[in-house]
């Protein structure tokens, strides 16, 4: 970072804080692993820079915290990241405030970093049918699985970790829905449509002839698919697609959402549906509905010229 670094000074804090506020995120938020990694990693960064420059990260200022996101930024790391990092930042000296360890929350003053407004990937509803049909025009992996994964991750709107934590126990008796933890722990009821059930009933024949888990989703040789494996999927059916566009899971549940508030359901109803803790992260999609429009507009107009 641009500041001079001070190598020589003492590091004035043990881990013992970070880990105890780790080990709260843990055991009493019950956050993810993805999410609780994302603040081992975003802290990490601060109390490496505050060791770097003599400062105990237990006493810090707002003008040291500020010091450390200016450097961020500095470096031209993404809004995004730079706001992400002063969140975990702030979750940390709220929790030192909560349990006494301080008086005070030196991030109380400081204001997130602007960011433009980011549009998710999304497929429109003709894009996404053809997405769920590639398993089975291409037979390049296992057919039923794929199209039952894109189906229930679609017509559900679920995030990839809750699709990879499904069990045959989540499903409904009539399967056409299941029960779900997102994040925070926080169970929610989704609901399938025809085509997801039905998909899902072809599956589940094949996947009893090579496993006795309860994972909903596994791999050939019978283990629960992994986040990553179920990226790969997505990846490798993305490729032999004629989109021209970025598609990744996530892409599945921006769609689900977007379709929706392109029908006219009401956003706080998708906001329950996709399991949001803020209307605001969901208000997103009525900004891709918008950027649809414009799009459909714009191609109409170069047909007629």
């Amino acid at each position: 970072m641009r500041n001079e670094k001070n190598n020589n000074a003492p590091f004035l804090i043990s881990h013992s804080s970070l880990n105890e506020y780790l080990s709260y995120l843990q055991a009493v938020r019950r956050v993810s692993a993805l999410t609780l990694e994302a603040y081992r990693n975003d802290l990490g960064l601060f109390v490496n820079y505050c060791g770097s420059h003599g400062i105990d990260p237990a006493l810090a200022n707002a003008y040291q915290v500020q010091s450390f996101i200016a450097d961020l930024s500095f470096e031209q790391a993404a809004g995004s990241s730079v706001n992400r990092r002063l969140s975990s930042i702030r979750g940390f000296y709220r929790w030192m405030v909560r349990f006494g360890k301080r008086i005070d929350n030196p991030c109380e003053t400081l204001k997130n970093v602007k960011t433009p407004i980011s549009l998710p990937s999304v497929l429109w509803e003709d894009e996404m049918a053809d997405f769920a049909g590639l398993p089975e025009s291409h037979n390049v992996l296992w057919p039923a699985r794929d199209k039952a994964l894109i189906m229930t991750m679609y017509s559900a709107g679920l995030r990839i970790s809750e699709l990879t934590s499904l069990n045959i126990q989540c499903l409904t008796g009539k399967m056409d829905g299941a029960r779900v933890l997102g994040k925070g722990s926080k169970e929610r009821m989704v609901f399938f449509s025809d085509e997801t059930r039905t998909a899902i009933q072809d599956y589940l024949p094949e996947r009893a002839v090579i496993v006795s888990n309860d994972a909903l989703f596994v791999s050939k040789r019978g283990n629960p698919l992994s986040v990553s494996g179920v990226r790969w999927i997505i990846t490798q059916y993305a490729q032999r697609s004629n989109l021209e566009k970025n598609v990744h899971p996530h892409s599945l549940r921006h769609s689900f959402a977007t379709h929706l508030v392109n029908a006219g359901c009401d956003v706080r109803i998708v906001q329950e549906m996709l399991g949001h803790v803020s209307l605001s992260t969901t208000q997103r999609y009525a900004h891709v509905n918008i950027a649809g429009l414009k799009k459909v507009y714009a191609k109409a107009r170069r047909n007629e010229q």
